[in-house]
């Protein structure tokens, strides 16, 4: 019987997501699914599977691997002060700090869990408030991921805010739980000690940073190091926790992070990603859904009671992300973005699992917990996808500033994708402010070019700068005054280009445009290569550069695309190498693609291949 439910297991696991993309079902997350046919196949329907030691060997492992990907999941560029000091402008025109926005809001989520823990034990339906207090705050922030992506506004001011409360939903309640379990398993002298985890997991980043840059170039399909470090990694962290008296979730969480500041490659995500996902995880969730007796629970009145009350409770407890939205973006989108955070599944599990280990909550009551998280999980993500609507601003990949107007700045203004950029132009000259004023709708006039002028206006706001002024020493000191403010790409022209100003500006991650080189490599390649400067001048067809980051075109062969026949992929970048494509040539992820072809074709592949 141990044997067949091993088999069962991992033949569900393999199933579910099969049959959930035959029936296309989207709106509902494969975790949740996983756990409401493991309550079919278990104790409380057709008692399948049971509880065996391979099983609980695997699910331990399974939730130890899932918050060790919850803590990889943490952006921390996004938690950066000069990401986040100045304000963005939302799609209501608002400005927005998405960092201040998330803390007051997810500020708002604590005070709020308080009270309706306090109001149950009141009421008499749960007495324990710390546990409800963690339970009701905790945010489920790969569902919250997953949902951002797939609505592809991750990198606007909105998606950002509901990406910071997330990550605040996860971490602050997995720090809160530690504390619990540690002060009711009787060990509160010991509460300093969880100190020491935080230090051993400072002493495994710094000692393995430099290191890591080596095993990328000698790993090998056999030796795999990459993925042997985030194991180590995960257990000598874990086993620190136990020491200490700290749980060994906080351990696999502190080991993610730890892995996401060596910044692996995504070659070395996707594999550990595969690992998690691919096995351990859906084990832990279809056997959380073995383990729930339905039976006890609709036979129990006073805990049949609870459940309403729990999805209630889960939802009124983010009611204040969605008042704090409602400040700074549209009602609609506060709204669905409020709604999204009440979505919570992968800390509600290991929490109530510390909470069984202490005998702070019965079986029974755990079960109300996990059957109020799935359906409030099942709600959530579809009342979002239905209420949200992509704005104008939603809609554009990356904002994009030109200081300094002139012949060719408005040819670019006037060329660039509209489905792809949002453009703003400024001058500080007012002559060519009226010039061109009825034909860019997004010109800005300034007073001057000083510093202080354009933070404060918002200047730097943008995912890429460009400085064309004719002073080349000007463009210099803007284009630096945006990179310290954090713009992602900058770009300077330069009349006369030095060889040593050149090298300065690439080690400070500042990209080049030089007119008179332009000229010159035109001329050079019509002279030379007729059939490229029709490609570059072809207004019937496009030059496309793209970074593949759709999952479903990496790891297989360029012929393989079923798109090929339509482009013509010239060459392909990978890391520091320029490669030359072939048909067998396999795709990986972060590959950057040089490739022409008709442009409606052109786009729609374009778009196709960067959509995450």
């Amino acid at each position: 019987m141990e044997g067949l439910s091993l088999f069962l297991t991992v033949f569900l696991a393999l199933v579910i997501p099969i049959v959930m993309a035959r029936l296309r079902v989207t709106t509902v997350p494969t975790a949740v699914a996983e756990i409401i046919v493991g309550i079919l196949m278990g104790k409380s329907c057709l008692n399948l599977i049971t509880q065996t030691s391979q099983l609980t060997f695997l699910s331990n492992l399974g939730v130890i691997v899932l918050m060790f990907l919850s803590g990889m999941e943490i952006d921390f560029d996004l938690l950066s002060p000069k990401k986040h000091t100045r304000a963005r402008k939302s799609e209501s025109g608002k400005q927005v700090k998405p960092m201040v926005v998330a803390a007051f809001a997810f500020g708002g989520v604590a005070v709020a869990s308080v009270l309706l823990a306090l109001g149950m034990k009141a009421l008499g339906l749960f007495n324990d408030v710390a546990l409800a207090s963690i339970i009701f705050m905790t945010v489920a922030l790969g569902v919250v991921i997953a949902t951002l992506k797939e609505k592809e506004i991750l990198g606007r001011p909105i998606g950002q805010t509901i990406l910071l409360t997330a990550v605040m939903g996860e971490v602050i309640p997995l720090l809160l739980l530690t504390i619990y379990s540690t002060v009711n398993g009787g060990d509160a002298r010991k509460l300093w000690l969880i100190i020491l985890l935080f230090v051993a997991a400072i002493i495994l980043l710094r000692r393995f940073k430099r290191p890591y840059l080596w095993f990328a170039k000698v790993t090998k399909a056999t030796t795999q190091l990459d993925v042997r470090l985030a194991f180590f990694l995960i257990f000598a962290l874990v086993t620190v926790a136990e020491q200490v008296g700290a749980e060994n979730i906080l351990g696999a969480f502190l080991a993610g992070v730890v892995m996401k500041l060596l910044e692996p490659t995504q070659a070395t995500k996707d594999k550990l990603t595969s690992i998690g996902y691919g096995f351990f995880i859906p084990i832990f969730f279809i056997r959380t859904g073995v383990n729930l007796n339905l039976k006890l629970l609709f036979a129990n009145p006073q805990a049949l009671m609870l459940l309403p009350v729990l999805v209630i409770c889960f939802f009124l407890a983010k009611l204040p992300v969605t008042l704090t939205y409602m400040r700074a973006f549209n009602k609609r989108n506060a709204f669905a973005g409020g709604f999204l955070t009440a979505t919570t599944i992968t800390i509600v599990l290991p929490t109530l699992q510390v909470a069984r280990k202490l005998n702070a909550i019965t079986a029974t009551q755990s079960s109300a917990f996990i059957l109020a998280a799935v359906i409030v999980c099942i709600a959530c993500p579809i009342v979002f996808n239905s209420t949200f609507a992509l704005t104008p601003e939603d809609k554009i990949k990356e904002k994009v500033v030109i200081f300094g107007l002139n012949a060719v700045t408005m040819t670019v203004y006037q060329d660039l994708h509209d489905s792809w950029y949002s453009v703003q132009v400024l001058t500080c000259r007012k002559e060519k402010y009226d010039t061109y004023k009825s034909k860019v709708k997004n010109l800005k006039l300034f007073p001057d070019r000083k510093l202080d002028t354009l933070e404060a206006a918002g200047a730097f706001d943008t995912d890429i700068f460009v400085a064309t002024f004719t002073d080349d020493q000007a463009n210099l000191e803007v284009g630096r005054a945006a990179k310290q403010a954090g713009v992602k790409r900058v770009i300077v022209s330069q009349g006369k280009v030095v060889a040593d100003t050149v090298d300065q500006l690439r080690e400070e991650g500042i990209e080049l445009f030089a007119f008179n080189n332009l000229h010159g490599a035109i001329l050079r390649a019509l002279i030379e290569s007729p059939a490229v400067y029709r490609i570059i001048t072809d207004t019937n067809n496009a030059l496309y550069d793209v970074v593949v980051r759709n999952s479903a075109y990496t790891g297989r062969q360029l012929m393989d695309w079923d798109f090929v026949d339509q482009i013509t992929v010239s060459r392909i970048r990978r890391g520091d190498k320029w490669i030359s494509p072939h048909g067998s040539t396999v795709i990986e992820p972060g590959d950057e693609l040089i490739y022409s072809g008709p442009w409606r074709e052109a786009d729609r592949i374009h778009q196709l291949l960067s959509r995450e």
